[in-house]
């Protein structure tokens, strides 16, 4: 990593990759077994998303030398995604984030496997030279760990050097700050201090209700986006409640879709934001929907970026439910 992106990325999403270990429905991705192992992490899940769809978009991250690393290395080439930012690790390990499953399809990130020691190589992503883009898309999770935080910083200073514009989803995982934290926790007020200057500087900040409530004290989109120097676009998700958002002046719900089937809602989120950048240039309610369409039909399959859909398919689906 360090040498710019040849050619033109719309969006470049940066952070983690790692595999989803879901566990049986029910049972505990520790010790019950069969497991199912999907590749996801939230910037790769939005980045695969928006190459299905047919957006331009490059991936940054770290990965390490074994073989998730290489079923990342495949999967980005045969989505077409832009990896010259893409980083190699040959000390620490690819993450395993264990899963567990509820019956009724909702999930819960519980803890890790694979740690030899050295930590994730997710952690240790290095500061480089980003390109010039539309949108730089990122989360929370890389300012848990010094390195990766270092990282995204400089990535968050060179977008608003080249003007790109950052789109932040919150996506708050306690463990990933504290392996051993309950995976209901809420954000202690260091982790917070950490996030604000995120807040502080997105142009799109995506939020579950939770979030929206542990940071603002509201979840209402358009009291948050006047509550922000800024003044971002906002958008609050909770689940299958409707969506509620707050773009420039105008602001609205959205009910969530429901798919034919529910297997899994792991990456539906993802799904959602990376229908919505792909549909930014569309009016507002619109860009919702398309967004709420891409995020309902990844729960019809198992992961969060095999069952991610074509534009085509989001659209065929808009016919059928409208």
């Amino acid at each position: 990593m360090g040498s710019e992106i040849a050619g033109p990325s719309s969006v470049v999403c940066l952070g983690e990759a790692l595999i989803d270990r879901l566990g049986p429905p029910g049972g505990d991705p520790a010790v019950d077994r069969p497991v199912d192992d999907r590749l996801g992490g939230a910037p790769a899940n939005v980045a695969c998303g928006l190459a299905r769809l047919g957006t331009p978009v490059a991936f940054a991250g770290r990965l390490g030398q074994d073989v998730i690393g290489e079923a990342f290395s495949r999967l980005f080439a045969e989505r077409g995604l832009e990896t010259s930012l893409l980083q190699r690790d040959a000390e620490r390990p690819s993450r395993i984030v264990l899963v567990r499953r509820e019956r009724d399809g909702e999930r819960q990130f519980q803890g890790f496997a694979g740690n030899e020691g050295a930590g994730f190589a997710d952690q240790a992503l290095e500061p480089a030279a980003l390109p010039q883009a539309r949108w730089l898309l990122i989360g929370t999770l890389p300012l848990a760990a010094p390195i990766s935080a270092s990282a995204l910083l400089s990535a968050v200073r060179q977008a608003q050097a080249h003007g790109t514009a950052i789109a932040l989803d919150v996506n708050w995982r306690p463990t990933f700050w504290d392996a051993a934290a309950d995976p209901e926790a809420k954000p202690s007020a260091a982790a917070k201090a950490a996030i604000q200057p995120l807040l502080d500087q997105a142009a799109l900040i995506k939020l579950a209700r939770e979030e929206a409530l542990w940071f603002f004290n509201t979840d209402d989109p358009g009291a948050i986006q006047q509550a922000l120097p800024q003044r971002p676009d906002v958008v609050v998700t909770d689940g299958a409640a409707p969506v509620r958002w707050q773009l420039a002046d105008a602001s609205g719900q959205q009910a969530a879709f429901k798919p034919p089937t529910i297997v899994d809602t792991t990456g539906a989120g993802d799904a959602f934001t990376a229908g919505l950048l792909h549909r930014w240039s569309a009016a507002p309610q619109e860009r919702i929907r398309f967004a709420a369409a891409c995020g309902a039909l990844v729960c019809g399959g198992a992961g969060a970026i095999d069952p991610q859909p074509t534009q085509a398919q989001a659209e065929a689906f808009l016919g059928v439910v409208s």
